[in-house]
């Protein structure tokens, strides 16, 4: 039967990227590869990180790469050129991003820096993916995508931006559709750092804090086989 794995929160850890793809026992036409978000910011390497998924893309038949708090928050950033944005970003390591494309923090409003190819994958990234009874997230609930009011006062948005970042949800960007994960299904779910997977009957939490000198996990579904790098 086909399995999925699925990769945690990668932080610009390119090698431990490479790495641990190559442990993976992937079939490049059966299997699916889902990536859980939070790509860029804080380790060294955003931009090879983003080569190496875009080049996953293209050599494995069935690949899902989901939104990070991350790639959110640079895309706002994108959108609005808010100063607000910017020291969110700051606090999220954004200058490491930077520092991989080799430019300063203003070139990162317009995203001109990166490649058309870079910002494509950016602008398509998903909030959720479900197979089966599995519900695949980038933390533990989908984040909150909505449309800020036209109206909406800067002490509002930064409100409204503190509980998307902090509470998250399952709504996409301007859309109503509901992907909150059913009762029945097993959550897999990135964000929260913890020292070794979470595992529970009904969620499984794969951010093991790559960037802060702890390993890149995945888990290959549905055995719940653990890979590390």
């Amino acid at each position: 039967m086909p399995k999925i794995f699925a990769i945690g929160d990668i932080h610009g850890c390119h090698q431990k990227l490479v790495t641990l793809l190559a442990r993976l026992p992937v079939d490049r036409d059966q299997d699916t590869l889902v990536f859980l978000g939070d790509y860029i910011n804080r380790g060294p390497d955003s931009r090879k990180v983003l080569d190496t998924l875009l080049s996953v893309k293209r050599d494995y038949r069935n690949t899902v790469f989901l939104k990070g708090n991350h790639e959110q928050a640079l895309l706002d950033y994108e959108l609005y050129g808010d100063v607000e944005d910017l020291r969110l970003l700051r606090v999220m390591g954004i200058e490491a991003t930077a520092a991989s494309y080799g430019v300063s923090l203003r070139r990162l409003t317009d995203l001109s820096c990166m490649s058309s190819e870079h910002q494509q994958f950016l602008f398509d990234l998903q909030l959720s993916y479900t197979a089966g009874n599995y519900h695949f997230c980038h933390a533990e609930h989908s984040p909150i995508q909505l449309t800020p009011h036209p109206q909406e006062t800067l002490r509002e948005r930064m409100q409204r931006r503190h509980h998307e970042v902090q509470l998250l949800s399952s709504r996409r960007l301007g859309q109503e559709a509901d992907l909150a994960p059913q009762p029945e299904q097993v959550i897999i779910f990135g964000h929260l750092p913890f020292a070794t997977p979470l595992v529970r009957a009904d969620r499984i939490g794969i951010d093991t804090g790559a960037v802060y000198g702890n390993l890149l996990t995945a888990v290959q579904l549905p055995e719940r086989i653990f890979f590390h790098a």
